[in-house]
């Protein structure tokens, strides 16, 4: 399907990049737009950031700017960050790379007199467009066309590309992922072949890329196609292709579930985290029965600790997110009953926000389990979640905190300094939970006498 391209895009370029476009001008050097700003202007989305190309040296661009404040960002590759009307923008020399002998960085920066230099290293073709008010676009490598048609190309030979800098592989499979875009026939061959460089790349420059891709729209089509890419960076996956379940339950091998189910969450990093790794244990839990059909007890515990290894190893990011992925996969099982008194339960066990997304990661779970799932699960979960809304928007009291009583309330009523208080506080949660007990503070203290008085002849 053609894609239309937005040549004469009406979001004006924001006036602190104009600026900077200006002075550049002013002072006599060539100024463009490039890479995923341009990208994105063609495709009618506001870019994020946006990212200047000059003919003008590192030290030219910084006495035109004397008057900005401009940030030493990487004055050895040419680049500096210019701060106009309160926006930063990247300014970099045109340049041309040297050998890339680690697969990372290279040797040596030479710098350009001729955008098409510049342009001619860059990674896809795609992001090797430029723009000039003053002289409009400049697209050598079909940039263009590309967009249109819906392609990631590489600029020149896609082995030297990726021999270059590997990251360029996982960055592929992400624009892929995040554009819903195909990958031209022989760009794709050379990811396959040159897989194996992605461990000379670090694990957090790994992660970023795995991430943006994960929650790409077509990140599905992405993970089935180049599975042998995300085992090179996570080989503990690797063990879930081809893995059948023979289970009635199960129409799927373990990894094509798994891509199912990554698919059928919300974009979501975190949901989508869980979704990748909520069944990698089952390989090492599977048994077969006497029917012939298949079991993984224990499955979600192991998953858990095969996860843990995962972020140890091959993938970096904040604790709670650990945690929090880590909690999902643990409970992805769990059955979720849609009876108040249960998911106040829950909502005791998890708060909000957790318990939204082990919903979530469930119904994507039963939605990848076979070719036409369970309907009674699913409307258990819509249940689930509408009685969830309903607590919510009571502001029903599933913590301690939410009780209408404290300690100092408890000591008043006759309870010792100590323990005990707790004890108390935990019992009355636990009666309000279960709607045994109105949340309000006469209730509470009355029946608080009556735990007080229990507790201390016990």
């Amino acid at each position: 399907m053609e894609r239309q391209i937005v040549k004469n895009n009406k979001n004006s370029i924001p006036s602190g990049v104009q600026t900077v476009l200006d002075v550049l001008e002013c002072a006599g050097y060539e100024a463009w737009l490039v890479g995923g700003c341009v990208r994105d202007r063609l495709l009618g989305c506001s870019p994020k950031d946006y990212d200047v190309t000059t003919c003008a040296r590192v030290d030219r661009v910084m006495d035109a700017f004397r008057d900005f404040r401009v940030i030493e960002t990487g004055i050895k590759h040419g680049t500096v960050t210019v701060i106009s009307e309160g926006m930063p923008v990247e300014v970099t020399t045109f340049r041309v790379d040297g050998n890339y002998s680690d697969g990372r960085h290279p040797d040596s920066v030479d710098f350009a007199s001729d955008i098409r230099d510049d342009l001619s290293r860059r990674d896809f073709t795609v992001n090797a467009i430029a723009y000039s008010p003053a002289r409009g676009y400049l697209d050598l490598f079909g940039g263009m066309s590309d967009l249109r048609s819906g392609i990631i190309r590489c600029v020149g030979d896609p082995s030297v590309r990726f021999g270059e800098d590997a990251l360029r592989i996982l960055r592929a499979l992400r624009f892929a992922s995040v554009l819903g875009f195909d990958i031209e026939p022989g760009t794709a061959e050379a990811i396959h072949r040159c897989k194996g460089l992605l461990d000379k790349i670090a694990v957090e420059r790994i992660t970023q890329e795995l991430f943006k891709l994960l929650c790409g729209a077509g990140a599905e089509d992405v993970l089935r196609t180049y599975s042998d890419v995300i085992f090179q960076i996570i080989p503990p996956l690797s063990r879930t292709f081809g893995f059948r379940q023979h289970n009635p339950h199960h129409d799927f091998d373990v990894w094509e579930h798994t891509v199912r189910t990554v698919a059928s969450s919300p974009p979501d990093r975190t949901i989508r985290l869980a979704a990748l790794f909520h069944d990698v244990g089952k390989p090492d839990c599977f048994t077969i029965d006497r029917t012939g059909t298949g079991h993984f007890y224990g499955h979600a515990a192991k998953s858990v600790e095969t996860a843990r290894e995962i972020f140890d190893r091959y993938i970096r990011t904040d604790k709670k997110t650990v945690e929090r992925v880590l909690m999902l996969v643990k409970s992805h099982d769990e059955q979720i009953i849609p009876e108040r008194r249960i998911m106040r339960r829950r909502l005791n066990k998890y708060g909000e926000e957790a318990l939204r997304q082990l919903i979530a990661l469930n119904r994507a779970d039963t939605k990848s389990q076979t070719s036409v799932p369970s309907a009674d699960r699913l409307s258990l979960l819509d249940r689930a979640e509408e009685v969830l809304d309903e607590l919510v928007a009571e502001s029903a009291c599933t913590t301690l905190r939410d009780l209408k009583i404290t300690g100092g309330d408890l000591m008043a009523a006759g309870a010792p300094k100590g323990p005990m208080i707790g004890k108390v506080l935990n019992a009355l949660l636990s009666e309000v939970c279960d709607e045994k007990l109105e949340n309000s503070a006469e209730a509470l203290r009355a029946r608080a006498v009556e735990l007080i008085r229990d507790f201390s002849g016990s």
